[in-house]
């Protein structure tokens, strides 16, 4: 199986391009596994559709089988983030996995992870760090990492590559028999259109925030899922939708709260107090909070976290569950291959987690609380109603493509409608 992590927010060309090339590179036909974040992803904002529609969007596009990564590694640090989808993927038995970058050489990808990992070199980083006051992470590792393996290190600049270095990481960390695979992306940066005339998810998502259509941009299928949410009243083109709500519970908390939420330390949770304290809207609270070390992605993640109930060592080791978001055929069969192994229990009906025990339901409920508080964004009040996390299954796709919501029963070998 083929293994790929992504947010798909939203899905497109490019990704629809990289699925394709995967399994002709690997070769391997047994399905694409996908973990997928949540209703909120990396860069600490809610996606613009959810993870329901998203998913589906994914199965049509190419993807087999879809998988949840749950929200504290959704909305972790590149490593936490890597760490937890890695690691699920693992427990799902896949052996290979495939990823974009800049470079799209593995093995330069693979000889910087070693690197990484290696104490010299994190003793190496800490000590420049505290050498420079004004230096950011990112820039201090990139720089011990040029000094250590040459151009090489210049790699670390580039937003792909540093996720596909902390893939390999991963794959070291935990030990695990898969393999990856860098896939070069077809575009010269992160944002714009890419050689083979792919926009990126950052510049459809400002498509669709100033009005602008992406019939071009993305796959018929995956347009068909977005204009029905789109009728319905389910899309978040612009993140201040939930600016009320987010300021509304910020302003709940005291300090010691702030401090107990990932990535406080060095008194940025202090600071991040104050600052919601002060200012009267959450772009003024990023704002005041930034700093040179610490990046704006780092403070959204944060201001997520106080909201959402995340504190401090939530997203350490690997989801406990993994919650199937959407199938086709193949992803139904790759469920029922890997069903009762034993590896990582196989969520299909919501109710289900209560026998898994007390961490899977805590967790659970978290990531429906936290799809209670996106849906808070849509532009539809009926459709901001509580629980969907709860009722909503799996989208089953047919092998026609007609996409259902079902119960997969696992046991019996088949779903039921």
């Amino acid at each position: 199986m083929i293994g790929i992590v992504c947010e798909y927010n939203p899905f497109h060309n490019g990704h629809a391009y990289h699925i394709s090339r995967s399994r002709q590179e690997i070769g391997d036909d047994e399905g694409v596994v996908c973990v997928m974040s949540g209703d909120f992803v990396q860069r600490g904002e809610p996606a613009v559709y959810s993870k329901f529609a998203r998913a589906e969007a994914a199965c049509r596009g190419g993807a087999d089988l879809v998988i949840e990564l749950p929200l504290p590694w959704s909305i972790a640090s590149a490593e936490g983030f890597a760490r937890g989808a890695v690691g699920l993927l693992g427990k799902l038995g896949v052996k290979q996995l495939a990823f974009g970058s800049e470079t799209g050489d593995t093995g330069e990808l693979e000889t910087l992870a070693a690197a990484l990992l290696h104490p010299d070199t994190q003793h190496d980083i800490r000590d420049l760090l505290s050498r420079s006051p004004n230096l950011s992470y990112a820039a201090a590792r990139q720089m011990v990492m040029e000094q250590q393996v040459g151009e090489s290190g210049k790699r670390l600049s580039q937003a792909n590559n540093i996720l596909g270095v902390e893939y390999c990481k991963a794959i070291y960390d935990l030990h695990l028999d898969m393999q990856p695979h860098a896939i070069r992306r077809e575009g010269n940066e992160h944002d714009g259109e890419g050689k083979e005339g792919f926009r990126s998810a950052s510049e459809i998502r400002r498509m669709l925030l100033y009005g602008n259509g992406i019939r071009e941009e993305v796959p018929r299928e995956a347009l068909e899922v977005y204009e029905n949410e789109r009728r319905l009243g389910r899309e978040i083109r612009d993140r201040n939708s939930l600016e009320s709500a987010i300021l509304s519970r910020l302003r709940m908390f005291d300090e010691a709260y702030y401090n107990r939420l990932p990535d406080a330390g060095e008194g940025l949770g202090s600071r991040l107090y104050q600052a919601v304290r002060r200012e009267a809207s959450y772009d003024a609270i990023l704002a005041a909070a930034r700093t040179k070390r610490y990046p704006l992605s780092r403070i959204r993640r944060m201001c997520l976290a106080a909201c959402l109930g995340i504190e401090a060592e939530r997203s350490e080791g690997i989801p406990p569950y993994a919650r199937v978001l959407a199938a086709n055929e193949k992803g139904r069969a790759i469920l029922r291959e890997r069903s009762g192994k034993g590896d990582i229990p196989l969520l299909t009906k919501a109710a289900a987690v209560r026998e898994l025990g007390a961490e899977c339901e805590k967790l659970f409920t978290l990531n429906a609380n936290a799809h209670d508080f996106y849906v808070l964004g849509y532009p539809s009040v009926e459709e901001r109603k509580p629980g969907g996390d709860w009722r909503i299954g799996p989208k089953i796709l047919e092998e026609q493509g007609t996409p259902r919501v079902r119960r997969f029963d696992l046991q019996e070998s088949r779903s039921v409608v």
